[in-house]
């Protein structure tokens, strides 16, 4: 018979890693199944706005996210992705690409992974040249001319990242205007090296062994860029593919009440593949948060 764990969490981002810190404490006995430690926080660029710091880096949080759950030795599954989640009686069964698990409750915190432009030369290039992460890679392009494709806030933070190591950053926004926060459009355009292009499109990323350029189209007009990195950041896809059996908006992200229930009975969603609507590190660590308890109050009130 297999071993039935109290929960399961999907997920290290920054609600997986707070739902795994309260159910240790709690005392349950759970498994993290993840790809990756951090999430969508080890990309991130410089953070001001999660209490307790003024200030401090995307890795810099994640490693302080590993090291509470280290104190507490957490297990934690890992590289391993979800596959399938469904109901075997009262019991919730978790298919990976590496085993299954039974468990009573089930938290799903997978988070949402880059959009792709989906255009001639995005796979090819993608990791020489073509990237998703500029706080992972960022350092790589210094002293080269770069593209960040996307005008809202991830495409600014990675703008204002490579300001500073770039000679010349060009930004290619689908867009009429940036839709950014404001204070990150205002440091953008005090930047001389910064060259913004609204209303245009890249249709082809171009090169040899690297990348070399890309061929934007404006106006009906198509121009070549020299550049050789390209940040896509046009958004995220919520992870929530496993999780076929729970309703989902249309916006596939999964639809939980304000105690982050799902549609299906012992099954939990925290974070930003939930239909929370504010995408914020901090939300997430809070919906993370009662997303266990909720688990928690779920397995004090149920006979298995």
């Amino acid at each position: 018979m297999s071993k039935m764990y109290d929960s399961v969490i999907l997920g290290a981002g920054p609600a997986g890693i707070t739902a795994a810190v309260y159910a240790a404490r709690k005392k349950l006995d759970f498994l993290v199944i993840a790809e990756d430690i951090g999430g969508q926080t080890a990309w991130s660029g410089d953070i001001e706005n999660y209490t307790g710091y003024q200030f401090i880096s995307g890795p810099e949080l994640t490693l302080k996210f590993q090291e509470h759950m280290e104190s507490f030795g957490i297990q934690i599954h890992m590289p391993e992705s979800a596959k399938e989640v469904r109901k075997q009686g009262t019991a919730i069964k978790t298919v990976t690409d590496k085993a299954e698990y039974l468990s009573k409750t089930l938290i799903v915190a997978t988070g949402k992974s880059p959009r792709l432009i989906g255009v001639e030369g995005e796979k090819e290039f993608k990791n020489r040249g073509v990237t998703y992460c500029a706080t992972c890679d960022g350092p790589i392009f210094k002293g080269k001319n770069v593209a960040i494709i996307g005008g809202g806030n991830s495409g600014l933070d990675a703008a204002l990242q490579m300001i500073k190591i770039s000679p010349k950053v060009y930004i290619i926004n689908i867009a009429s205007s940036l839709t950014a926060d404001p204070i990150m459009i205002e440091k953008v355009k005090e930047s001389s090296n910064v060259e913004i292009w609204n209303n245009s499109q890249v249709k082809r990323i171009y090169g040899e062994t690297f990348v070399k350029g890309i061929e934007v189209e404006r106006t009906g007009k198509i121009s070549q860029l020299d550049v050789e990195g390209v940040f896509v950041e046009i958004g995220l896809i919520p992870n929530s593919g496993c999780a076929n059996i729970l309703k989902r908006n249309q916006r596939n992200e999964i639809i939980v009440d304000c105690q982050n229930k799902t549609s299906v009975e012992g099954i939990f969603a925290a974070g930003d593949v939930s239909s929370v609507p504010e995408k914020q590190i901090i939300i997430a660590c809070g919906e993370g948060s009662k997303a266990c308890l909720s688990a928690f109050r779920y397995l004090s009130t149920h006979k298995f």
